[in-house]
């Protein structure tokens, strides 16, 4: 298979990918949230770190922060558009039309910067440069998503607006 080949096949699999993200984003602003699907994504994607075991996939210094800064700064348009609201009695992410554009935006700006680094850097270098990015993203995000629910949490078991709800977001 052909570098040019393996760069379309990869290109293709990570839109399916971030398309699943994004529809099951939408499917759980549906239900509520809790401390436990807040911080199972980055402890979970953590395990990718892994990747850099792998000689071909090591990065160079640059490679390593200039990805981890750009992720924290787009992090920055996440944790701006996701705000928590008491429905039901229940804890709830706001949907917002703001964050989803920002996701399909980030998508796009991906594959661009995929198809122009795509010929200049090794296949295993670039995905680990889009992991860090996404790590870089979603870990303050996934912060700034904690402290806010456990700030609305606070808040509503003082004025009784939960209905019996622990931190972990179970019903007891």
């Amino acid at each position: 298979m052909t570098e040019s080949t393996l760069l379309l096949l990869t290109t293709i699999m990570a839109v399916l990918m971030s398309s699943a993200v994004i529809m099951i984003r939408l499917k759980a602003i549906k239900r509520p949230a809790s401390v436990k699907k807040i911080i199972i994504p980055p402890i979970m994607m953590s395990t990718g770190f892994l990747m850099f075991v792998y000689e071909p996939a090591r990065l160079e210094t640059l490679q390593i922060f200039g990805p981890l800064i750009t992720g924290v700064i787009c992090s920055y348009f996440l944790i701006r558009t996701s705000n928590f609201h008491i429905r039901e009695g229940e804890i709830y992410m706001e949907r917002s039309k703001m964050f989803i554009y920002l996701l399909v935006g980030l998508l796009i700006a991906r594959v661009i910067v995929k198809l122009i680094l795509g010929e200049q850097v090794v296949l295993p270098q670039l995905a680990g440069m889009f992991f860090l990015l996404a790590f870089g993203m979603i870990l303050p995000w996934r912060i700034a998503m904690l402290y806010s629910f456990k700030k609305i949490h606070r808040k509503a078991t003082r004025d009784g607006t939960l209905w019996n709800l622990s931190m972990k977001g179970e019903r007891t």
